[in-house]
């Protein structure tokens, strides 16, 4: 189920985040790991918020 409080926009933007964060190596180990583990909760909100845009996608086809 889709986490309907946050957009996929804003989602996608946040992972964004923690992506460029981890790249740049300057956060200590456990940081890393919250960032990590909160790209992880990102990373599936926005495939649900495309799995559910392909299923009308899917609906909507003859």
């Amino acid at each position: 189920m889709v986490d309907k409080s946050i957009s996929y926009e804003t989602a996608r933007d946040e992972l964004a985040e923690v992506v460029a964060a981890l790249e740049a190596g300057s956060a200590t180990l456990e940081e890393s790991l919250k960032l990590w583990e909160r790209g992880e909760v990102l990373a599936k909100i926005c495939q649900e918020w495309l799995d559910g845009a392909k299923k009308k996608l899917d609906a909507a086809k003859p």
